[in-house]
């Protein structure tokens, strides 16, 4: 049975436990580094980056999730847990955790009131365009050669993008009943460890 964690600092952790149960997946709220123990992925979802990153911290999770990704883990990052697990960001705060050789741009389309939904192709995924959720929306700046960009929000403006075993999501597909996304992170966990 795969196992897949949600980080449960602060953000939506508890709707992406719901994407994940609907799909027969077992699933585990991650509130302590130990809780990484004998996952095959782990989901940092979206909230405030900051804080997250300021938690992560505390708690130990910056190495503790490196040596988890090091033993064949795979990890997704939705809107701020793209912002966490970029290398760089645009802003001088926070400090990202810097798994994925990628710049990062927070709230790239705005603030809170600038939220908005679209329709947005993703590579490898059957069934249409994706119907994508964007609040607070960051996107990808620049990236490095080892990243893939799986969907642009305009043909240019990368919004998914995988890196190996790393997926990182700049819209919140836990906000969808559509859980492709969902089982594209754990075909990706599944062919992990």
């Amino acid at each position: 049975m795969t196992r897949i964690g949600v980080l449960a600092l602060q953000g939506d952790f508890h709707e992406h436990i719901q994407a994940l149960e609907s799909l027969g997946v077992e699933t585990s709220e991650v509130r302590l580094p130990m809780h990484l123990e004998g996952l095959d992925g782990l989901i940092i979802p979206g909230g405030e980056s900051t804080t997250i990153v300021k938690l992560g911290d505390l708690y130990g999770f910056r190495e503790a999730i490196r040596v988890e990704l090091d033993r064949g883990m795979a990890l997704w990052g939705t809107c701020a847990g793209m912002i966490v697990i970029a290398n760089e960001l645009t802003d001088d705060r926070p400090t990202p955790f810097g798994y994925v050789d990628m710049k990062v741009s927070r709230n790239w389309f705005g603030r809170q009131v600038d939220s908005f939904e679209q329709d947005i192709a993703i590579a490898g995924m059957e069934g249409g365009p994706y119907h994508c959720v964007f609040i607070r929306a960051p996107a990808v700046a620049s990236l490095g050669d080892s990243v893939e960009v799986l969907a642009n929000f305009d043909g240019i403006t990368p919004v998914a993008v995988r890196s190996g075993k790393i997926m990182a999501t700049a819209f919140h597909p836990e906000l969808t009943d559509d859980t492709r996304v969902h089982e594209m992170f754990i075909a990706l966990a599944r062919n992990g460890r």
